[in-house]
């Protein structure tokens, strides 16, 4: 095994602790290499800066045996979003949580608190270079920013707390986090619980698209059986932006976004949950305008609907790491494209009714979203680059002795289950819960039995 070397961070900040709703939380700032294992250095050119803050929240119940509790790491799924605020941590996940735990909420770096990374961050590495060296440096400075720098994080901070081992939950793409922390910090693990992220682990991730674009149609026709009217609206919709784009009219979402095929095909990420699914119903009955003909028109509740799912310039890593989440060298080469074009036709925009995506980054959206232009170059870049370092230690994880629970959901269109397995059978003891009951949200959607599910097979 490849053991990580972390030295404990540097504590920048502590806030005073705030007891709110039954649970008293701490916000704290740590200071943490940019690249770990090797002496900071100033910061230079290529790399951005020498050292990244991670921004992280302890929260613990307000019983009065809440400090004798063991902690635990929530891994945020992703990639690229901060974790979650704890408005109200008595409720959903969190809730179910702190009666067991010490809870600790990372924002992984380059998100939320932690040196978050944006267009413009980017956008200024390298400048005044040429843009082959440029884009090359951005390329360098996004590289430390993987499953793996996350993981070296988290034991920078387990180190600087004092914490001899630590349980993790990891929702999505944490649930690769958490196989990075298997593969290289095994010994700093108690215990791991996965929640709908037991995603591919070696391969071409067109295999991933080839999955997830026909578990998504599936979804898409269990909607459709059950909201009759459903893909007469979805049709309409259609219909009326395709109208207004050839008419050289086209309808413009807040930020400037042309709405195009491609933009109502992204309400496809409504499919993945049991709840969320239920504002593309009603989105789709209340899309169009009343009218007839060219009397009726795109909604404000359908743009606005549509401006929430295209909303890139918050989070540019999930929209850059996308495939890179996958690799462990090879170049993704646009996974999600090709897929579409050398599979899966129906997902097409130029189709008649193009079938709804998920999670896909394509090239068409660095193209068409003025959040996202800047970063086009570098992102096909991203996509051909093929010295990616390794995220996991498949001779680790399959002799792992820490115990390790996950909960595969038999109809996410995100992770799909068939990939799940195939990922389970690599990890040694790894004990999965299937529930045809649940999506991808189910960690949110039904805390209580989710949880109570893992925490039983990890004897906690």
């Amino acid at each position: 095994m490849t053991s990580l070397t972390v030295r404990p961070a540097k504590l920048l900040r502590r806030d005073d602790a705030d007891a709110w709703r039954g649970a008293v939380v701490s916000s704290v700032l740590y200071e943490v290499p940019l690249v770990h294992g090797v002496a900071t250095e100033p910061a230079s050119a290529d790399s951005g800066a020498a050292t990244v803050t991670v921004r992280a929240r302890e929260v613990r119940s307000t019983d009065e045996d809440a400090d004798k509790r063991p902690w635990l790491v929530y891994l945020q799924g992703g990639p690229g979003f901060e974790a979650l605020r704890p408005a109200n941590p008595s409720s959903g996940w969190l809730g179910e949580l702190l009666p067991h735990f010490r809870v600790l909420l990372l924002d992984q770096r380059g998100t939320g608190g932690s040196s978050p990374i944006s267009a413009a961050t980017l956008s200024a590495i390298g400048s005044g270079e040429p843009e082959s060296q440029k884009i090359a440096q951005q390329i360098k400075f996004l590289s430390h920013f993987r499953a793996t720098d996350i993981v070296a994080d988290a034991e920078a901070i387990r180190l600087a707390m004092g914490v001899d081992s630590w349980f993790t939950l990891g929702q999505s793409y944490g649930g690769f986090i958490t196989m990075s922390y298997l593969s290289f910090a095994p010994d700093a693990l108690a215990g791991s619980m996965i929640t709908g992220g037991l995603g591919l682990i070696e391969g071409d991730p067109k295999r991933v698209y080839d999955h997830t674009y026909a578990r998504t149609a599936e979804r898409q026709a269990e909607v459709f059986a059950a909201w009759p009217h459903a893909k007469q609206q979805l049709s309409d919709l259609y219909t009326e932006v395709r109208r207004a784009r050839t008419a050289g009219q086209p309808y413009r979402l807040a930020n400037g976004h042309v709405v195009t095929e491609l933009t109502v095909q992204r309400l496809g990420m409504l499919l993945g949950g049991n709840s969320r699914v239920q504002q593309l119903r009603f989105g789709l009955e209340d899309a169009l305008t009343q009218g007839t003909g060219s009397d009726r028109t795109l909604s404000p509740v359908m743009l606005s609907l549509l401006g929430s799912q295209v909303d890139h310039a918050r989070n540019p890593i999930y929209w850059l790491f996308q495939e890179a989440i996958y690799t462990s060298g090879p170049a993704t080469r646009w996974a999600a494209s090709r897929s579409q074009h050398e599979t899966h036709p129906q997902t097409l925009p130029d189709t008649d009714i193009p079938q709804l995506i998920g999670e896909a980054a394509l090239p068409e959206d660095f193209a068409q979203d003025p959040a996202l232009q800047a970063l086009e170059q570098l992102a096909h870049a991203l996509h051909e680059y093929d010295a990616w370092t390794p995220l996991y230690d498949y001779d680790q994880l399959a002799n792992n002795s820490v115990p390790v629970a996950a909960a595969v959901y038999t109809p996410d269109i995100y992770v799909v289950r068939e990939l799940s397995l195939e990922t389970a059978s690599n990890i040694r003891g790894i004990n999965v819960w299937e529930s045809a009951d649940h999506h991808h949200d189910g960690l949110s959607d039904n805390p209580a039995t989710v949880l109570g599910a893992l925490r039983e097979r990890i004897g906690r």
